[in-house]
């Protein structure tokens, strides 16, 4: 498994996390293909724990932040949330989250640092992170004319 994300949605993630005196989270949209996790919007979510430790997305934005991108034709391909203070790896508190939703985790620190993980059993494995800067090359490289 690999995460490919465009550069301008990391950098944002990154300069709100920098931002906030609380945890931030969120989704990333869009779809699997050949082992790779190809993100093509990202959508914040209100952390309804308002806490600089620990996130809990809030449920209702959740279900209708789901429902757009499902009508746009995409899915939840991974999870985002900040760490302050503390490295951008899985803590205790994210494995409960990651056995409900077996998706990449993208994780990220106050200063700037980017890590993604998936659960596999019970293990954490550590998938890269590739930073593309246009999405639309990768879903055709490989594609017959014609084909989406």
């Amino acid at each position: 498994m690999k995460l490919m994300i465009r550069q301008g949605n990391l950098k944002q993630i990154i300069e709100t996390a920098r931002k906030s005196e609380i945890e931030i989270c969120g989704f990333l949209f869009g779809r699997k293909k050949e082992g790779e996790a190809i993100v093509e919007k990202i959508r914040f979510i209100t952390n309804r724990l308002n806490s600089s430790t620990g996130f809990e997305m809030e449920p209702l934005e959740m279900v209708q932040t789901i429902d757009e991108a499902e009508e746009r034709g995409l899915e939840v391909v991974g999870i985002f949330h900040s760490h302050l203070k503390c490295p951008p790896r899985p803590s205790g508190n994210d494995l409960p989250g990651m056995m409900l939703w077996p998706v990449v985790w993208l994780i990220v620190d106050d200063n700037g640092n980017y890590r993604a993980f998936v659960l596999e059993g019970e293990k954490v494995l550590e998938v890269p992170v590739e930073i593309v800067s246009s999405i639309t090359d990768r879903w055709q490289r490989g594609s017959k004319k014609g084909e989406c």
